[in-house]
């Protein structure tokens, strides 16, 4: 596995050549796919940037609005073969998204329908340009607090429905969200490589139960010590997973700094999860 630079996570907005320099003077080994300078540029180009600094491509956010209106699914999924395409000449060979933990209009059984129909055609294009489909579950309660019916919240729930939308298709692990559903060491200690696609890392504050937790309000890994980032690693290093790790801390503390001491600092907190967890 490798460290991933997610720009906008950690509050940097930059054009993607200059987040590439920046992530390179920190430290990380890779750096997100930016798919909007990719599309505004060739492939040639966006590679020439990667090999400059010496940077491994990331994951892409995934370009299709999953639970959108039949005409803007129909469009993303209608514009995804180029995108995928001009992805993987740039070594991407992983897209991601999230997929919510509720809904107020369709059922459980109705959701799973749903989300297979929408999200297996979207597994079978990338999968054609050699790239993974990420789908990751959202653990909190304090998120399907008032919403009409609950959907998958859980790894095991996740990796069920990665089942029916493709080969290509796993998880989306970030330890916030395995935490925060309860930290199950089974769900961890029953993954193998194949499982998970993309992987991100955190922390989360002290004091508050497991039905407390928001969303939003996260750290960067390793700051607090409450989630165990460390076994998490270890987990995903024991089963070879070889892709990037990127933190999402959505931290007020980081937007407030300028980008490089963000950029630092989030590189820094990476380098001491990886060592600790022997990885």
């Amino acid at each position: 596995m490798y460290t991933s630079f997610g720009p906008a996570a950690v509050g940097v907005d930059l054009p993607f050549p200059d987040a590439a320099a920046l992530a390179a003077e920190v430290g990380f080994d890779g750096i997100q796919t930016d798919l909007s300078f990719l599309d505004d540029s060739r492939p040639e180009t966006y590679r020439a940037v990667l090999d400059e600094h010496d940077l491994r491509p990331g994951s892409a956010n995934l370009p299709v609005d999953v639970t959108g209106d039949a005409d803007a699914y129909e469009a993303d999924l209608a514009a995804l073969p180029a995108v995928a395409e001009a992805a993987a000449a740039v070594g991407c060979t992983r897209m991601s998204t999230y997929i919510m933990s509720f809904s107020d209009e369709r059922p459980f059984e109705e959701n799973v329908a749903f989300h297979r129909d929408r999200l297996a055609p979207v597994a079978d294009v990338v999968a054609d340009h050699g790239i993974d489909l990420g789908l990751e579950f959202l653990g909190p309660e304090t998120l399907r607090e008032g919403h009409e019916y609950e959907f998958v919240s859980t790894a095991e729930g996740m990796l069920d429905l990665c089942d029916a939308v493709g080969d290509n298709a796993g998880l989306l692990l970030d330890c916030w969200h395995w935490h925060t559903a309860g930290a199950s060491a089974a769900a961890l200690e029953s993954l193998d490589a194949d499982d998970v696609v993309d992987v991100h890392v955190n922390d989360a504050p002290e004091g508050l139960a497991l039905d407390e937790y928001v969303d939003t309000e996260r750290a960067l890994p390793g700051a607090t010590g409450v989630i165990d980032v460390e076994s998490f690693l270890g987990r995903l290093d024991a089963i070879d997973y070889d892709g990037p790790v990127m933190a999402e801390p959505f931290s007020d503390e980081l937007d407030a700094m300028d980008d490089a001491a963000a950029a630092r600092e989030t590189a820094q907190s990476l380098e001491r999860v990886f060592d600790r967890a022997g990885v």
